[in-house]
C-alpha cells in the first residue's frame, strides 16, 4: 500500500503542486493551443473551415509552385482540399490510436506528425512536397481534433465541461482570426517570407504543446477503463482538490467503473455494429449518428461557402478592391471572434439544444438575405445593383456572428458527451471524421456552385438551415449539466427516437432523480468510508504523520494497514 497524498505521488509533487481549478486550467491551456492551432493551421493556408484570405492569394506562392493562371485553379483547389483528406484519415486513425494510447499520448502524437507536415510546407519549392505537407499536416490535425475535446470533457466538472469546450472553439476562432491578420499584414511583403513566415508561426502553438501536454493528467476515465483505478481516482481527487478518500470521489470512481462494466456486458464492437447489431440497451448506434450528425450539420451550415469564398465574393460580387476586400475579411473575423464569447456563459444558460436551434434560424435568415441579395445583384439591367450587393455583406457579418455563439463550439462539444465512455473516443473521432468528410466536399464544389449557379447556389444553404431547426428539436437530448454518466443513464433509460416531448431530455437543468441518486450515493459512500469513526480517525493521522516525514511511506504504510 502507497501513502498519497494530494498532490502528489511516491513522494513527489504532482503537476508541480496544482491542483482543483488551477490544474483543470492547464488541461484547458493545452486543450485551447491544441484548437487554436487547429484554426491558425486551416486559416493560414487559405481554406477549409474558417478562413477567408489565406496564403493562396500570395503572388510568390503561386509563383514558386508554378500555380498562376486560370488552368491551375483546379489543381490550387486539390492542393488546398487536400488538407481536409489528410485530417479525415487523422480522425479516423483515432478510433484505434487514441484508443490506445489514452489522450495525453494522442495529441503528442498528433502534434509531432503537425509538426513534419509544417516544415514539408515551409520549405516547399514544388507542389508535390505541399501537397505531402498538406496531407501529413491534416493527418495529425485529425488525431488532435479527435481527442483534445474528449480529454478536456473527460477531466471537467458538469457544471464547467461545456464552457471550456466552447471557449477552446472560441480559440480556434482566434487562431483563424490571428492567421488572418498575419497574411494581411505580410501581403505588403513581397518575396517568399510572405507565406514562409505565416506557415512557421504555427510552431509556437506547438511549441506550447509540447511544453505543458507530458506533465498533465491522463482522463481518470480513460484509465478506468484500462484497469487503472488506483492512478484515476488519485487524479479525480487532484481534480477536485480533495484527498483520495472523498466520499466525492469514491462515488465519482464508483460510478465510471460501472459505466464501464455496463458496457463491457452490454457494448458492441465495431463488427457487430457493421454487421446491423447494437448494443443492449446501450443505445450505441443512435449516439454515434447523434454525433456525427452535429458535426456534419456544422459543415453543411455553409460556413466554409462564406469563409472560404468571402473574399472572392466581395472581389467578384460586390466590387471591392483586393486590399479592400481582404481588410474587410479580416475585420470580420474579429466580429466572428467577439461575438463567438456570447456562447460561453450561455452553453450551460440555455443548454446544446436551444444554442444550435437559434443560432440555424439566424444562420437560415442570413443565408436567404444574401440569396435574395444577390439574385437582385446579378439581374440584368438593374439599376441598385451595388447598393444590393453592398447590404449582402452585412448579412455575410450576421451570419458568422449565429454560427460562431451556437454551432461553431457545440457541434465539438456534443460527440464527446452523448457516447458512452467505451465509445467516446470513437465517437468523437467519427463526429469528427464526418466534419472533415463533408468540409471537403463543400471546399471541391463550391468554386463550381458559386461560377455555374451563381446566386441559386446560395439556397442549398438557406435550405439546409431551415431544417436543423426541426431536426435538433426532435431528435436531440440535452446534455448540460449532466455528468457523462447521467447521460449514459439516460440512453439505457429512454429508447424512444423522439425526446421532444420528454421534459428530462430536453430541460436545460440536471433532472431532479439525477440529482438525488448521486447524493444518496455520496452519503451512502460517506457512512461506508466512516463506519468505524476511531479507526477512520487513526488512519487520517497515520497518513498525515507520513506525510509530514515523521517515518518513512513503507513504515507510513504498515502502520495504516494495522489500523
Amino acid at each position: 500500500m502507497a501513502i498519497r497524498k494530494q498532490g502528489q505521488k511516491g513522494g513527489k509533487r504532482r503537476y508541480f503542486g496544482l491542483t482543483g481549478g488551477w490544474l483543470t486550467f492547464w488541461v484547458s491551456v493545452a486543450c485551447a493551443t491544441d484548437m487554436t492551432l487547429f484554426g491558425y493551421d486551416q486559416g493560414v493556408f487559405g481554406a477549409v473551415v474558417i478562413n477567408i484570405g489565406g496564403v493562396i492569394v500570395t503572388q510568390d506562392f503561386l509563383n514558386t509552385l508554378d500555380l498562376n493562371g486560370p488552368e491551375h485553379t483546379s489543381l490550387l483547389g486539390t492542393v488546398t482540399a487536400l488538407y481536409d483528406v489528410g485530417c479525415f484519415f487523422g480522425a479516423i486513425a483515432a478510433f484505434s490510436i487514441g484508443e490506445r494510447l489514452g489522450r495525453k499520448k494522442a495529441v503528442l502524437l498528433g502534434t509531432t506528425v503537425m509538426s513534419i507536415g509544417a516544415i514539408l510546407q515551409i520549405s516547399a519549392y514544388s507542389v508535390p512536397q505541399m501537397i505531402v505537407g498538406r496531407i501529413v499536416a491534416g493527418l495529425g490535425n485529425g488525431l488532435n481534433t479527435a481527442t483534445a475535446p474528449v480529454w478536456q470533457a473527460e477531466t471537467s466538472k458538469a457544471a464547467w465541461r461545456g464552457k471550456l469546450v466552447v471557449i477552446e472553439l472560441i480559440l480556434n476562432i482566434a487562431g483563424f482570426s490571428l492567421s488572418n491578420w498575419i497574411t494581411y499584414g505580410f501581403s505588403y511583403v513581397n518575396g517568399p517570407v510572405a507565406w514562409r513566415f505565416p506557415l512557421a508561426f504555427q510552431f509556437f502553438f506547438i511549441f506550447i504543446l509540447f511544453g505543458t501536454v507530458p506533465w498533465l493528467p491522463e482522463s481518470p476515465r480513460w484509465l478506468i477503463a484500462h484497469d487503472q483505478i488506483d492512478e484515476a481516482e488519485q487524479i479525480i481527487a487532484d481534480l477536485e482538490a480533495t484527498s483520495i478518500d472523498d466520499a466525492y470521489v469514491v462515488t465519482e470512481s464508483k460510478e465510471i467503473q460501472w459505466a464501464v462494466q455496463y458496457e463491457r456486458e452490454n457494448g458492441v464492437g465495431w463488427w457487430d455494429l457493421l454487421r446491423g447489431k447494437s448494443g443492449n440497451g446501450t443505445s450505441t448506434v443512435r449516439r454515434l449518428i447523434l454525433g456525427a450528425g452535429a458535426q456534419a450539420m456544422q459543415q453543411l451550415a455553409g460556413i466554409n461557402v462564406t469563409s472560404y469564398y468571402l473574399p472572392t465574393v466581395l472581389i467578384q460580387s460586390v466590387g471591392l478592391s483586393e486590399k479592400l476586400a481582404r481588410l474587410l475579411a479580416a475585420c470580420n473575423s474579429v466580429s466572428y471572434l467577439a461575438f463567438s464569447m456570447i456562447g460561453i456563459p450561455n452553453v450551460e444558460r440555455w443548454g446544446r439544444r436551444k444554442m444550435m436551434m437559434y443560432a440555424a434560424t439566424g444562420q437560415f435568415l442570413s443565408y436567404l438575405m444574401i440569396t435574395i441579395l444577390l439574385r437582385y445583384n446579378e439581374l440584368p439591367g438593374y439599376s441598385g445593383s451595388k447598393q444590393v450587393a453592398a447590404a449582402s455583406v452585412a448579412f455575410f457579418f450576421t451570419y458568422y456572428i449565429c454560427f460562431g455563439i451556437g454551432f461553431q463550439g457545440v457541434p465539438w462539444l456534443y460527440p464527446t458527451e452523448i457516447n458512452s465512455l467505451s465509445m467516446r473516443t470513437k465517437g468523437a473521432a467519427l463526429g469528427t471524421a464526418s466534419n472533415w468528410a463533408f468540409n471537403y466536399m463543400v471546399v471541391e464544389i463550391t468554386p463550381i456552385g458559386i461560377q455555374t449557379l451563381q446566386w441559386k447556389f446560395y439556397i442549398i444553404w438557406t435550405i439546409f438551415n431551415a431544417s436543423f431547426v426541426p431536426i435538433v428539436y426532435l431528435f436531440y437530448p440535452e446534455t448540460s449539466d449532466r455528468t457523462l454518466e447521467d447521460v449514459d443513464r439516460f440512453f439505457r433509460e429512454n429508447q424512444d427516437i423522439f425526446i421532444f416531448k420528454d421534459k428530462d431530455a430536453i430541460s436545460s437543468k440536471r433532472p431532479l432523480a439525477y440529482i438525488e441518486h448521486e447524493q444518496a450515493e455520496v452519503r451512502r459512500n460517506s457512512s461506508a468510508i466512516g463506519q468505524n469513526p476511531e479507526a477512520n480517525k487513526h488512519r487520517l493521522a497515520a497518513i498525515e504523520r507520513a506525510n509530514r516525514g515523521d517515518f518513512d511511506d513503507e513504515k507510513g504504510a504498515e502502520e495504516v494497514e494495522k489500523v
